[in-house]
């Protein structure tokens, strides 16, 4: 098996100032379809994310100091599928569950092919 090369996409950030009770995009829009992602949460306060800024209930909790990483291609079986990725054009939005004082919350995503 020949090794394959990974690549890091751009970080994307957003201040706690930027952060209130309604959607704020962190960063902009995918152009690549990441296989690992690590959302995390380095403010004061815990956040809700979401890939979508009309589900009020958001989709991922994180608390303050926290973080989640997801390895899309995890448990991959070669050869009989290529695992999930993130679609291209996809938006990450944070929301804040209480107001943060300090630090940014952070994307980073990491892509490559099979």
């Amino acid at each position: 098996m020949s090794a394959k090369r990974v690549y890091f996409d751009t970080l994307r950030s957003l201040a706690f100032g930027g952060i209130s009770a309604a959607y704020a995009a962190i960063g902009t829009a995918l152009t690549v379809e990441p296989r690992i992602i690590c959302l995390t949460n380095n403010t004061d306060a815990a956040m809700i994310f979401s890939d979508d800024n009309t589900v009020a209930a958001g989709k991922l909790f994180i608390p303050a100091g926290g973080f989640k990483l997801f390895d899309l291609t995890a448990n991959l079986v070669s050869g009989k599928d290529d695992g999930w990725v993130m679609a291209i054009g996809t938006i990450m939005y944070v929301k804040q569950v209480s107001a943060p004082t300090t630090g940014s919350v952070y994307l980073e995503y990491l892509y490559g092919h099979i």
